[in-house]
């Protein structure tokens, strides 16, 4: 290791004074530039992408090729032949692959369903001992199609035809609809909020009951009796543990749990063919005969009630809309079929078990009696326990990924605050989103905490979702009609909105058990939801944008004005505005407010993600100066987004093309680029001005979406901001701001005076007490002292000039025109000296003018009113005596 030291100055060049002020600028710049090799500049690659975002676009490219390859090997002629290369090319294109992550991330609400439907609709009749043959037919007819009208004819055949670039969910479609109307805003924030808000139930409802079915087996039931919060512990253990491995992407968590969703719901189709063996009559009831006349029987002891309990087999219907973008349309067509027969075979398969059972006494008095377990050999129930433990969590991923997903789409639409997304997988649709991630952990955690169990909870499962599917038909019923289909738009309206809203009646029965939770939650995410849009819409009206003709002539004077010194040699704003030849009168207010910050160079920045991965682009406007540049990022969805990096590329790029000059730094810093000097980022905030014209609604909608934008975070985090020092303004928002009353002046009355003074205050005629104003000796006075002040300062630069110690140029004196070259000469070989020497004379001048002022004004107040004239030229003549 080498040690360098700064070489002491040469004795040798001590005779000549040059050589030695010659060799001190060169140790100075060699100190410098060993200074500067500590502080290294960040190299600027000639690469757009790194070596490994190079070998995933490799394994992408061989695998397409592959796909290609395979698809021309097994293509067949004809018409079938030309289907089937149309959807392997298209958006329903097929992969095994895909279709394993499917049944593991979209299949798992509507998976567990089985698990506690029969058995609620138990609890509801009364026991097994009030079933009989016309409710269990009645129960399957309507199961059966409840799932076939809701989830497969509405969801999978309707729904999913209707996507926004792949994705899909209540906001999706609410983005196709958008320019219809804007009362469409309403239904599609209801249903998201109601959405949001059973993502929260689902977990704690899923894995709770999963986790209590331990207590059907005869070993572990002695362990749960004793230790009541058992079950509770091992529940909040297993979803922490999910919240945890989200970060790790969809499509890694997918193809594990597909594979094992995939044994679940073989296992639920064996299952449920065991036991319709003993009875091939129960398909007696896919006629929906049984279902109807069940609904309106006096057995039906829940009445229109028992619709809630139906509604349960469907409940995971929307997450499977709202996941496709996750893993593509065409795998769910591909998947559905064998989750749809599977789930109808298990639900015949517990009926069929209740007809044989309904006279088993032994039966009857059993609490909390569950079908799907009775069902089984008791040698096969830990196996059972054990997968629907582990399909508790799959469900509960298939509603957390869908909530990712409407957040991302709720932040497009300007309905939640910008949130920092990550893309672990290499497709734009698995997402995860780190703030969504920690809300939805601690809000299953508090929902655990205060039902406790699963019982108690499912008494509010349910309720929010069926808002979510009234408000999904109404927009797929308006998108239908714009697309010309309009009977079909009536009919599918008049049937899915009948069969809907009698699922949300038979729910709003739960509200007293637990439902109100979930109507407050969502109720609370809809006052997000509502705010924020509304706050952005004032934000939005009062946004405006100047022209280049508006702008430049002040920029350009202002870059040329040498008399105000640099803020920065370059001045960053980041933008939201997607044009780019304008400019927002935010950043002119910026730069012109208070001071000016004058630069080198004005950059204003704005930031687009792209749909693919790796993609990393910029475009550059310059007005045709070479000081203001407007510049537009592109990235791909998988590029971190680092703007102090790719913004120092594209300052070097420019540099070197002429269009930045350079901006030479003489001494080292942190980014130490020759060529680019310091840079400075500035935010603005906007603020709401009291006296804005704005309604109280208004005014709330603003605070709290400024209230929740502090929560969330700032773009500082978000593109790396924070090792920068960014500037944080505050400017106002001009909102129609209205003028307050204009202030009424009072007289002050000295009334402490008055009380020293006693009787003879009393004397004192009335006017001269209360009137204060400036008499005409004071006002006098005051213009007197302002013209001593101007002719003691002619008077001390004369006195300078005569001398020979100040040029007269310097001081702006009256000149003659002949001597306009001789000046000018004479004010640029001005010493320093000179220049302390009239700035002290001057400054003490100007104290002995200041004491005048005040003792003249002093003399005005004492003297009396015949005496007032006098006054004034006393004071004048004051300066004359000096």
């Amino acid at each position: 290791m080498t040690k360098s030291r700064i070489a002491a100055p040469s004795t040798d060049g001590a005779k000549d004074p040059r050589n030695g002020a010659k060799d001190s600028e060169k140790g100075s710049k060699a100190a410098i530039l060993r200074a500067a090799s500590f502080t290294k500049a960040p190299k600027v690659s000639h690469k757009t992408t790194t070596r490994e975002e190079r070998e995933v676009i490799a394994q992408q490219q061989a695998q397409e090729v592959k796909e290609a390859e395979k698809l021309v090997a097994s293509a067949v002629r004809g018409p079938l032949g030309r289907w089937w290369a149309k959807v392997q090319t298209s958006s329903d294109r097929f992969t095994l692959g895909m279709a394993i992550v499917a049944l593991g991330v979209v299949y798992g609400d509507i998976g567990t369903s089985p698990l506690y439907t029969a058995q609620t609709f138990l609890a509801g009749q009364g026991g097994l001992q009030n079933i009989n043959s016309e409710a269990v037919y009645g129960m399957l007819s309507l199961l059966f199609w409840s799932i076939t009208l809701i989830t497969t004819v509405k969801y999978v055949f309707v729904a999913m035809r209707t996507d926004n670039k792949g994705e899909g969910g209540i906001f999706a479609l609410y983005s196709l609809l958008r320019r219809k109307g804007a009362w469409l805003a309403i239904p599609a924030m209801i249903g998201g909020a109601a959405f949001l808000a059973d993502s929260v139930l689902t977990p704690a409802v899923s894995i709770s009951s999963a986790v209590e079915g331990l207590r059907t087996i005869e070993a572990f039931r002695p362990v749960f009796l004793e230790n009541e919060n058992l079950a509770l512990m091992i529940t909040i253990i297993i979803i922490v543990l999910l919240f945890s491995v989200q970060q790790r992407g969809t499509e890694r968590i997918g193809k594990v749990f597909g594979i094992v969703v995939m044994i679940w719901f073989a296992f639920l189709a064996l299952v449920g063919i065991v036991n319709i063996g003993q009875d091939w009559t129960i398909f007696e009831a896919l006629n929906p005969i049984y279902g109807l006349k069940f609904l309106f029987s006096p057995h039906n002891v829940q009445g229109l009630a028992v619709m809630g309990v139906i509604f349960l087999s469907t409940t995971g219907a929307e997450a499977l809309y709202s996941d496709m973008g996750h893993v593509g349309r065409g795998n769910v067509y591909a998947t559905w079929p064998f989750i749809k027969v599977a789930l109808v075979l298990n639900y015949f398969g517990q009926g069929a078990w209740m007809l044989q059972h309904q006279n088993d006494k032994a039966l009857w008095s059993l609490e909390g009696l569950n079908p799907f377990f009775q069902m089984l050999e008791p040698n096969v129930r830990y196996v059972a326990v054990i997968l629907s433990v582990t399909a508790g969590i799959i469900a509960s991923q298939a509603l957390i990924t869908g909530a990712y997903t409407m957040v991302s789409e709720a932040t497009s639409l300007n309905w939640m605050p910008h949130l920092q997304v990550r893309y672990p997988a290499r497709t734009r649709g698995q997402l995860y989103i780190p703030v969504v991630n920690v809300v939805l952990c601690v809000a299953t955690l508090t929902v655990l905490a205060v039902f406790r169990d699963s019982e108690h909870i499912s008494g509010a499962y349910g309720l929010a979702l069926t808002l979510t599917m009234l408000a999904t038909t109404i927009l797929l019923t308006v998108h239908m009609w714009y697309q010309k289909k309009r009977l079909g738009a009536l009919i599918f309206a008049i049937v899915f909105l009948m069969i809907e809203f009698m699922f949300f009646v038979a729910s709003m029965a739960k509200f007293m058990h637990g439902g109100w939770f979930t109507m407050l939650l969502g109720f609370s995410i809809l006052t997000i939801m509502v705010t924020w849009k509304d706050g952005t819409k004032i934000e939005r009206s009062q946004r405006l944008h100047m022209k280049p003709k508006d702008f430049l002539p002040v920029l350009d004077k202002l870059h040329g004005d040498f008399r105000i010194p640099y803020f920065a040699d370059n001045i960053v704003y980041l933008t939201s505005d997607r044009e780019m030849k304008r400019l927002d009168t935010g950043i002119f207010f910026s730069i012109f407010a208070d001071h000016p910050k004058r630069a080198r160079a004005w950059w204003a920045v704005s930031v687009e993600t792209d749909d693919a991965p790796f993609t990393r682009e910029y475009c550059v406007e310059n007005f045709g100066t070479d000081y203001l540049f407007r510049v537009k990022i592109k990235l791909g969805f998988k590029v971190s987004p680092s703007i102090p990096a790719y913004l120092h590329q594209i300052m070097h790029d420019l540099s070197h093309t002429g269009e930045l000059p350079r901006q030479k730094s003489v001494y080292p810093k942190v980014d130490a680029d020759p060529d680019i000097g310091p840079i400075r980022y500035v935010l603005l905030h906007k603020a709401l001005m009291p006296e804005s014209n704005i309604s109280v609604r208004g005014a709330l909608s603003l605070k709290m979406k400024y209230a929740i934008r502090h929560i969330a975070g700032t773009p500082v985090k978000w593109f790396g901001l924070a090792p920068y020092n960014p500037i944080v303004e505050v400017q106002p928002l001009f909102v129609s701001t209205r003028r307050p009353p204009r202030l009424q002046r009072e007289e002050c009355s000295p009334r402490a005076v008055q009380s020293l003074q006693g009787a003879s205050a009393a004397e004192t005629p009335v006017d001269m007490v209360s009137d204060t104003r400036p008499t005409d000796a004071e006002q006098t006075a005051v213009m007197n002292a302002r013209d001593i002040a101007a002719a003691n300062v002619l008077l001390a630069d004369e006195q300078l000039v005569n001398t020979g110690k100040i040029n007269p140029v310097s001081l702006k004196l009256p000149a003659k025109a002949g001597d306009a070259q001789s000046s000018q000469s004479r004010e640029s070989s001005q010493s320093s000296q000179s220049r302390e020497l009239r700035e002290a004379e001057v400054s003490l001048d100007a104290a002995n003018v200041t004491h005048a002022v005040v003792q003249a004004v002093e003399d005005a107040e004492r003297a009396e009113e015949p005496a007032q004239a006098a006054g004034g030229d006393e004071a004048a003549g004051l300066g004359e005596t000096r």
